[in-house]
């Protein structure tokens, strides 16, 4: 595993749920806490989200912009080849290219099916009907990347954006996701690992207002290269109304800048909480 330098900063991470499932409350979403959990444990972070309902209007938009804006974006759901099923058709409007049966994918989806009829002691008809339709899973724009799915064979795809981002398909399915997403992670980004690299370090503030505490916030972002954060919360079953506020980044530049922004609380006279070191 590396790192990568200081001076590459790593590329902002998006992620796009689809499905009316998730909208609708029929099924909770799984993707959100793991991809986080993905992102940290590489010292990476998610910048944003989009949860975005079987709307094919709203899912090429969604697509359109996330190909545009340099990001790289995990999409999840709506690979399949059912009805409601519609990000190939609107990664192909939003690409700009035409839909047409992947032949890596093709191969997959054929050896998956193979398996299958072997599994339940028949031969493999490649022309039976439901067979001729599975091979829709994979139709994929033109130009598309194929992403192994180690759970089934039955691959997703990647469509290329702008400035070296990209947009992953996987499908909705965590148990097939999951190992899809920390593949790339671990294969096309592990030169943006920061693992040992980044540190975020906190301390609870007692009773104090974000207002108050801006100025100091404003100062220690501009004099040190580290993010601030202000985390409030107004009935903690320990701490009461209080701030978790800490700063992130490089660990010299989190030490240098945490040291400035203790002082500035003392100055304050805000009355500290215990620290916190991540």
């Amino acid at each position: 595993m590396t790192s990568t330098s200081s001076a590459v900063p790593a590329p902002a991470f998006g992620l796009i749920i689809i499905g009316d499932e998730i909208l609708s409350g029929r099924r909770a979403d799984k993707h959100l806490p793991k991809v986080i959990e993905m992102l940290k444990a590489r010292g990476l972070s998610l910048s944003w989200a989009l949860c975005v309902g079987d709307d094919r209007a709203r899912i090429t938009a969604a697509l359109r912009d996330a190909l545009a804006s340099g990001d790289v974006v995990f999409s999840c759901g709506g690979i399949g080849a059912t009805p409601d099923d519609h990000t190939r058709q609107c990664a192909a409007a939003a690409w700009g290219q035409e839909l047409a049966l992947h032949p890596e994918a093709r191969a997959l989806i054929e050896q998956r099916m193979r398996d299958m009829a072997l599994e339940k002691g028949e031969v493999f008809d490649a022309e039976r009907p439901d067979n001729v339709h599975r091979f829709n899973m994979g139709v994929f724009p033109k130009g598309a990347r194929i992403i192994q799915n180690p759970y089934n064979k039955i691959p997703g795809f990647t469509c290329d954006g702008k400035e070296g981002g990209a947009v992953h398909f996987v499908p909705g399915f965590p148990v097939m996701a999951w190992p899809m997403i920390e593949a790339l992670l671990d294969t096309e980004y592990e030169h943006l690992h920061r693992v040992d690299t980044w540190q975020e370090r906190s301390v609870v503030v007692m009773g104090s207002m974000e207002a108050t505490l801006t100025p100091l916030m404003e100062q220690v972002e501009r004099e040190h290269a580290v993010k601030v954060f202000s985390l409030p919360s107004v009935d903690h079953p320990q701490y009461g109304r209080h701030i978790e506020l800490g700063v992130k980044g490089e660990p010299e530049a989190v030490g240098l800048a945490f040291e400035q922004l203790q002082a500035g609380l003392r100055t304050l006279g805000a009355e500290l909480g215990p620290e916190m070191v991540r």
